[in-house]
């Protein structure tokens, strides 16, 4: 209860007010706190009054010294609090919403700010605790529900987390919001399909609502249904054309799925969309330097100058630019702005590959090794996944014994297709620069990198599943194999298939059971330069290219691929032709001709031309990328000798290799 003195003041501060005469309210209420009476009430006045007139500072003074006071009063800690949350100090106004006022305040609103403002601060806990005692009073609030399920994914209760938010969403259920954040907690909670199905209910029931399709696309996409997740971000795409973000997505989707005329667009949509979204621009960097378009780099540049994009970025894009123009030294003075926010991974392998083209070696190899050890973090355990793969090749040794051949059931299918060649040879071997100069042949259709083979050797179980494959079972093998060909790469079917994949060294057995009349070509260079440039490549890190992440996991990997491949040529009648890289690059005709007659292939003087046929091509998928457009240059045969000292340690490993294939250390 006020005393008479502080109501008159406030009685005539307040009538000011609401006549618009704020200055005049101020001097009321202020000249009252020098005259004795309840300062505390004045100044809570004043801070409200203060908070009106737009003077945030003034108004927390005097809401601090009303709180100060009267620590309990809820309304004067309600007005506190919001005004610091507005001021963006959480944890002073966390400070404010104590959980015993919380508890005492039987309005709730302190602890409903006490719930936000745990869970802001990540003390998810506390925020549970707030919300737990929001819906025990107010059980039809279904915010408080949802903000307690998301609460209890931040303190680990999943199946908590879940079940509040099926509180909410049942309360509510027309809250798109809610069925979002449902359906991620039974994604973390383990329940993927239900949060699908709560997605795809949401998506048809918030017709003109995109981010459940975009949640969508995601979780397709987390489950390897790529296909799947592109159509859904498209869907997500139609709905609201104007989300820069989406578009980007889908660049990304494009050019992971080789759509390279829809992923351009979608990029440049985004940056029409959001000139300053940054991702779009390096997306589109990336893009152009995998489908040899680096003559857009400048373009790109300017581009991103003239909208403002920051320092980093664009020191990203010209390092990428002078390195195209061989502007070494200037690539590293522009990388020296990229901060380690902007595609760190990328941007320690370009600084590497400058250093290592400036020769200054030691320096070049620390940092591909960083580069690696940013690949070796990712989530996906890259180092288990390498190791798992060698374990496979070692087991699979064991089993391919003259014994387990002569198992095989007799089987001579009829071919109704001539069987394909197989172009093998350990990653960095040529083996993309020779599929370039047989893509200039009109009679030959190579497929690079694909999964066809891939797809049969998983369907009959590998190589367990090889010995029981009867006539029956070869001829519907050879089926699904040219099937899932005709997928990625239809072709007149009279033409030469080329299945390039280097290591299918690894898949010999099935080829030969499928393709008994299959031809080879194998592509050879020094074991020690092809183990260089994998530590050096940019890959993909699926199971295979994550061996290269270390030297000797490299090491390793190419001495069981060896073992297996000569383990196969003892067991098998092969039929093999020998590309040597060193003799590819001294003399392209010479090494190529005699390959031609092996493939019945005429001549063609214009597969000389590799610079033209791989300007043809477009999207590259392998780390050759940035070699097979230029013209044949020997300065990587023999780069080993350069890294000898921080090869050495794998010498003991590679000296039967490279004495069986005519090197030397």
């Amino acid at each position: 209860m006020l005393d008479s003195g502080t109501a008159s003041i406030l009685q005539k501060a307040v009538a000011a007010a609401r006549a618009g005469d704020l200055r005049g309210a101020h001097k009321f209420a202020s000249d009252g706190l020098t005259q004795g009476g309840d300062v505390t009430a004045i100044n809570a006045f004043l801070g409200m009054l203060q908070a009106r007139s737009g003077d945030s500072i003034g108004a927390i003074h005097h809401l601090r010294e009303a709180h100060r006071v009267r620590p309990d009063d809820a309304t004067i800690a309600c007005n506190l609090i919001s005004l610091l949350i507005d001021a963006g100090d959480l944890v002073g106004a966390f400070d404010v919403a104590t959980q015993a006022i919380a508890l005492a305040d039987p309005s709730l609103r302190v602890a409903r700010y006490r719930g936000f403002l745990a869970q802001s601060l990540e003390r998810y806990d506390d925020a549970v605790t707030a919300y737990d005692h929001v819906v025990k009073h107010e059980p039809r609030d279904f915010e408080s529900w949802n903000n307690l399920g998301n609460a209890r994914t931040g303190a680990g209760d999943l199946n908590g987390s879940v079940a509040a938010l099926r509180r909410a969403v049942a309360l509510e259920p027309m809250a798109p919001p809610t069925r979002l954040n449902l359906a991620a907690a039974l994604v973390a909670a383990g329940h993927v399909d239900e949060a699908e199905s709560i997605l795809r209910q949401a998506a048809q029931d918030f017709p003109a609502d995109a981010q459940a399709l975009h949640e969508l696309s995601l979780l397709l996409k987390e489950q390897g249904r790529d296909e799947a997740a592109v159509q859904s971000l498209e869907q997500a795409v139609a709905r609201d054309p104007t989300h820069a973000g989406y578009h980007l997505k889908l660049g990304v989707e494009y050019g992971a799925a080789t759509r390279l005329a829809e992923a351009e667009q979608a990029f440049l949509k985004a940056i029409s969309l959001d000139p300053l979204l940054v991702d779009a621009y390096l997306g589109l960097a990336i893009q152009y330097e995998h489908s040899n378009r680096e003559e857009e780099f400048a373009p790109l540049i300017t581009r991103a100058e003239t909208n403002g994009v920051d320092l980093g970025t664009l020191g990203f894009l010209q390092a990428l630019e002078h390195r195209r123009a061989g502007r070494f030294e200037d690539g590293l003075l522009s990388l020296s702005l990229v901060p380690a926010t902007i595609e760190p991974e990328r941007t320690a392998h370009i600084r590497a590959t400058l250093l290592d083209r400036l020769g200054r070696t030691d320096e070049a190899f620390a940092a591909f090794k960083q580069t690696n050890v940013l690949h070796a973090g990712s989530a996906t355990d890259p180092l288990r996944r390498a190791a798992d793969m060698r374990d496979d090749i070692r087991s699979g040794l064991q089993s391919m014994t003259p014994a387990w051949v002569s198992g095989w059931t007799v089987a001579a299918p009829i071919s109704e297709r001539p069987d394909p060649v197989f172009l093998v040879g350990f990653p960095r071997s040529g083996t993309t620069l020779l599929d370039t100069i047989l893509m200039g042949h009109p009679g030959a259709i190579v497929m690079e990198e694909q999964p066809p083979l891939n797809i049969v050797d998983h369907e009959i179980g590998g190589l367990e599943g090889i010995i029981s494959l009867d006539e029956a079972a070869i001829i519907a093998a050879r089926a699904r194999y040219f099937e899932e060909v005709e997928k990625v790469h239809s072709h007149d079917r009279t033409g030469l298939l080329i299945d390039k994949s280097p290591l299918y060294l690894n898949k010999v057995p099935l080829i030969q059971r499928l393709f008994p009349n299959a031809k080879f070509i194998l592509t050879l260079r020094h074991p020690c330069d092809v183990l260089l440039s994998c530590f050096m490549s940019n890959f993909r890190l699926n199971a295979a290219m994550s061996n290269f992440l270390r030297i000797e996991d490299a090491a390793d990997f190419y001495d069981l691929t060896f073992q297996h491949w000569q383990q196969s040529r003892a067991l098998f009648p092969m039929n093999v032709h020998t590309i040597v890289y060193e003799q590819l690059i001294e003399n392209v005709e010479a090494e190529v001709r005699p390959l031609f007659e092996f493939l019945g292939l005429d001549w063609r003087d214009a597969v000389l031309d590799h610079q033209r046929t791989a300007k043809s091509r477009g999207l590259i998928t392998t780390a050759s990328y940035a070699q097979v457009t230029e013209p044949i240059y020997k300065r990587a045969a023999g780069r080993w000798e350069r890294y000898r000292t921080h090869l050495e340690p794998v010498f003991p490993t590679l000296a039967p290799w490279v004495e069986k294939f005519g090197y030397t250390f």
